[in-house]
Order: C-alpha cells, then sequence, then structure tokens
C-alpha cells in the first residue's frame, strides 16, 4: 500500500473533520507511506501482519486448541531407583 491511497485516506478523515482514523490493508506498507502516516501522527497504519497479531490476540476469526506434550520421567526409568 502506497502514500497515495495513505494520503487520500487522511484528506478523507480531513474532510469529516476526524481527530484520527484507522488505515488497515492485508498487505504491506511501503516506506513512503509510513512516513507520511507518522507524519500527520492522525492515522494508524495496521499491516498484514499486525491485523494477524490483533486477530490472535484477541481471537477474532480464529480458533485455538491445547495441545498435550508428553514428556518422559527420567526418574521412573532410573535403574538405581529399583
Amino acid at each position: 500500500m502506497g502514500r497515495p491511497e495513505v494520503q487520500a485516506f487522511y484528506g478523507a478523515l480531513a474532510g469529516q473533520r476526524a481527530n484520527k482514523g484507522v488505515f488497515i490493508t492485508t498487505s504491506n506498507y511501503t516506506t513512503q507511506a509510513i512516513e507520511f502516516a507518522k507524519s500527520v501522527e492522525k492515522i494508524v497504519l495496521v499491516d498484514g501482519s499486525k491485523l494477524v497479531e490483533l486477530m490472535i490476540d484477541y481471537e477474532i476469526g480464529i480458533s485455538s486448541k491445547t495441545v498435550k506434550i508428553p514428556k518422559i520421567d527420567s526418574d521412573y526409568f532410573d535403574e538405581d531407583s529399583v
């Protein structure tokens, strides 16, 4: 996602007199887009990686499963204790 899209979003925010906006993409942002968003301080950018992180943290659109990992009790097999 490039600077022109983020800049257009900023313009839309200004047109609505919004204080802040969140721009979400499943892709990545270019360096220029990130620099622009930092310079105006009204836009929070969420890229694909951050989106997945938020989905996992808040358990949105995912399902989780507990996995049991067995561990051998070495004391049970210790020959000195028999």
